[in-house]
């Protein structure tokens, strides 16, 4: 890279300040030859004026003269919002190193010692122009990401809203619907109670179908009710023993495990730092879920952790028919399901209930295939060590 394309393909502009016409002349030719543009000024207050006008990029100053003396001049440029930022090497033969301090607090970069040798004032300006147009490089990047991290921050915060206005109309909307429904079906069911008589066997079974239609549809309502409340109806997270949430699961679904003779083997659980409600709700689905789609066998499911650096990995392995590679990622998505209704009846929003669970708590939830037979579902969740607020 050559000397004068260090930010840009312009000439770098030097400024050369001093009382004397003779070392201006010098300086001048010198650095023009090295492909330099050289503007000239003969004391302090010619030497603001100029570098106001030509915003060079670097000055070359010499300390001792009439009037206003190199320090001074240096001072008045950093005290200007147009110039301070200007890189100034003095020229001087003050070798004392009281002055050159002095000289430094006044704003320069840089000292050249005289009688001045050209080979090292090149290199010294070169070296000066590079560093100065990094700086300038670097404040423009940094301007440029402080621009996208604020557009970044105002599109998160209009998702944040939207989202919260979204799960506030899903609870709305599902709580609004849940009358009509229940009226729909009581009065099919009263309609088929007290008129048998008149109708026939196609008449009994459309109102069998409407009913069923009306409850899974009750049914759908109620699983988004509770979807929409994991990030509407909140609690802040606090310590949770998961041993007593894993035992609070089970007993909700005690019915469940005695028709399907399912055994539960529970290792060591951890403290950790959640909503306990939405953690009973995460094990209760993958256990439910577990049961349900078992094989010929009695379902056997293990709870087991581990812990992940800071955090602890929960496994829940079953030994059940099993989940295709290919479905992996598609069973966490709302209403995705795998299997028709009449062999496996549910509404298709429990695993996604659980990935929404799993990650307001901070973490990420996967399944694998079993080493035998079945599925590992695994998710992670902070240590109660990590902090309780959310």
């Amino acid at each position: 890279m050559s000397p004068v394309e260090i930010s840009d393909p312009r000439p770098a502009t030097i400024l050369i300040v001093d009382d004397r016409p003779a070392n201006l002349e010098l300086m001048a030719t010198e650095l023009e030859a090295h492909g330099y543009v050289a503007v000239v000024a003969q004391g302090g207050e010619e030497a603001v004026a100029r570098a106001r006008f030509v915003q060079p990029d670097l000055i070359l100053m010499d300390v001792m003269m009439p009037a206003v003396d190199g320090f001074e001049t240096a001072r008045r440029l950093k005290a200007c919002e147009d110039t301070r930022d200007i890189p100034v090497i003095f020229m001087t033969a003050l070798t004392d190193t009281r002055q050159k301090l002095i000289g430094f607090a006044a704003g320069a970069v840089d000292y050249v010692t005289k009688p001045l040798d050209s080979a090292e004032v090149l290199v010294r300006v070169k070296t000066h122009l590079t560093l100065s147009a990094l700086r300038r490089r670097l404040l423009t990047q940094n301007e440029q990401l402080q621009r996208e991290v604020s557009a970044h921050e105002k599109t998160q915060a209009a998702l944040v809203r939207s989202n919260t206005e979204l799960e506030q109309l899903a609870y709305v909307a599902s709580h609004d619907m849940q009358e009509p429904l229940r009226m729909i079906a009581s009065y099919l069911q009263l309609v088929a109670q007290r008129y048998p008589d008149k109708l026939d066997s196609d008449g009994r079974e459309f109102i069998g179908f409407a009913v069923d239609g009306a409850k899974r549809m009750q049914a759908l309502i109620n699983d988004l009710l509770v979807y929409s409340r994991v990030g509407t109806k909140v609690r802040p997270f606090a310590p949770v023993e998961c041993s007593t949430v894993v035992d609070t699961a089970l007993h909700h679904l005690c019915v469940a495990i005695d028709e399907s003779g399912a055994r539960i083997e529970c290792g060591a659980l951890p403290c950790v730092s959640g909503d306990a409600s939405q953690l009973v709700q995460l094990f209760q689905n993958l256990m439910a879920n577990a049961i349900k789609f078992r094989s010929t066998v009695a379902p056997v499911i293990q709870v087991s952790c581990q812990p992940l650096g800071d955090d602890w990995c929960f496994s829940v392995t079953d030994n059940g028919i099993g989940i295709e590679p290919e479905y992996f990622e598609r069973i966490f998505v709302l209403f995705q399901r795998l299997h028709g209704r009449t062999q496996y009846p549910g509404t298709g929003i429990g695993l996604a209930l659980c990935k929404k669970i799993v990650e307001r708590h901070g973490g990420r939830i996967w399944v694998e295939r079993a080493p035998t037979q079945g599925s590992v579902f695994r998710f992670t969740l902070h240590g109660a060590s990590a902090g309780v607020g959310a």
